[in-house]
């Protein structure tokens, strides 16, 4: 089997997913994308009509983030026509799904030069109405909604922390602590390495920094914030006069949801994109690039579409299985924070070391750019282990459906 190498890897920074307030949000997906996809081609002096396939994800594929947006979003950034792209969606887990596409490919020996990534532009889905996908509980298809009466995440987050018996101030201390662990990594400028500013097409800045952070965050202050799915949950979906608690009722009758999640142990609504160059060894040595890292492995596993949020935990352990290493070989994880309570159930299921995990915060306090963030925590982990010297890492995420893709990258 040939090995995938990662070569490179750069994201932008994470804007405000609000139309009029985030510094991004004025920009097109296609835009955001060809931004990274630039910067990554100038900084390795890719001959671009050399990259067999970029492989972009994006979880919301409507309006401005329509029509192939990989294809498209390499086009923009002036690539060689020949370097063809494809766009997938696994949700939250759509950049994550890319890379281990564009790694499987070179693995493979079916290509040599992949760059893999995404872009979502949550300003956009929220701001446009041509945007607003169909929901997991959609109405419309009730075969589906007998078979799997799935809820919005965060319903399925409140869920979860309920079943699991974790408190909200358990998932408001993780989220100061991810809050704190971001501004100690922006203010020592250890994301330096991957961050791309973002220029408007006038030449001025947009954004040369995360936006979403917010430092001074408290427990104090969390504990005065009310839940944000409570209300949600008791809304008619249906003509039929059907909520989201009656269906998470249907699923899991015994459950009594207490709601504790909020907008302070949420992940963030942001726009952002990311790319990362895989190479094979003969593309390497061809064009001169030094690789930083190889794919060891990498896993998919599917879990209750019902608790959607929690296949990291089968998905860590599947794809250390098929690495034949154990969580004592693992240096550093990158989990997602969706909501506090899935990175908090990951680290008390497989009793992680906390100082091992999301060590430069994570999505609740950076933000989550849906169908970018897999390849950007993948660049953040390396990223990472370069500095501290370390070997290994592993990336793994829920997306919904209960789906996770999970990966484990070693450092050369």
């Amino acid at each position: 089997m040939v090995e995938a190498y990662i070569v490179d890897h750069c994201r932008t920074p994470r804007g405000i997913g609000k139309v009029g307030k985030g510094a991004l949000a004025h920009l097109h997906p296609q835009y955001l994308g060809a931004t990274v996809l630039k910067a990554l081609s100038d900084r390795n002096g890719i001959d671009t009509s050399k990259v067999d396939d970029v492989i972009w994800g994006c979880s919301n594929q409507q309006a401005k983030q329509a029509s192939d947006l990989g294809r498209m979003t390499a086009l923009a950034a002036g690539y060689d026509v020949r370097a063809s792209g494809v766009t997938l969606d696994r949700f939250c887990g759509s950049g994550l799904t890319a890379t281990i596409f564009g790694a499987a490919t070179i693995m493979a020996g079916m290509e040599d030069v992949v760059i893999a990534g995404g872009c979502e532009m949550m300003s956009h889905n929220a701001a446009d109405p041509r945007a607003r996908r169909t929901t997991l509980m959609d109405a419309d298809n009730l075969h589906l909604r007998e078979l799997h009466p799935q809820v919005g995440q965060g319903i399925c987050a409140d869920a979860i922390a309920t079943i699991e018996g974790i408190s909200r101030l358990a998932l408001e201390e993780f989220a100061v602590e991810s809050q704190r662990r971001a501004d100690h990594a922006m203010r020592h400028g250890y994301f330096s390495r991957s961050l791309v500013p973002v220029v408007n097409e006038d030449g001025s800045l947009a954004l040369d920094r995360d936006e979403h952070p917010r430092p001074n965050t408290t427990l104090q202050g969390l504990a005065g914030l009310n839940p944000a799915f409570e209300a949600g949950a008791a809304i008619d979906i249906d003509e039929n006069g059907t909520t989201q608690l009656d269906l998470i009722r249907r699923a899991l009758p015994d459950l009594e949801i207490s709601f504790v999640h909020h907008a302070g142990t949420s992940s963030g609504v942001v726009d952002g994109a990311a790319a990362i160059l895989l190479a094979s060894p003969d593309a390497v040595a061809r064009n001169g690039w030094k690789a930083r890292a190889r794919i060891v492995a990498t896993a998919n596993v599917g879990d209750s579409p019902e608790l959607m949020l929690n296949a990291p935990v089968p998905a860590a352990q599947k794809v250390l299985a098929k690495a034949g290493l154990t969580l004592d070989d693992i240096d550093l994880f990158e989990v997602n924070e969706a909501f506090a309570v899935v990175t908090e159930k990951f680290i008390r299921d497989l009793k992680i070391d906390r100082d091992r995990i999301n060590v430069n915060g994570g999505a609740i306090a950076l933000g989550h750019p849906i169908g970018a963030t897999g390849a950007i925590l993948v660049g953040t982990l390396l990223d990472e282990l370069e500095r501290r010297d370390l070997k290994r890492g592993l990336v793994t995420m829920c997306a919904a459906g209960g789906m996770a893709p999970a990966l484990v990258i070693e450092r050369i």
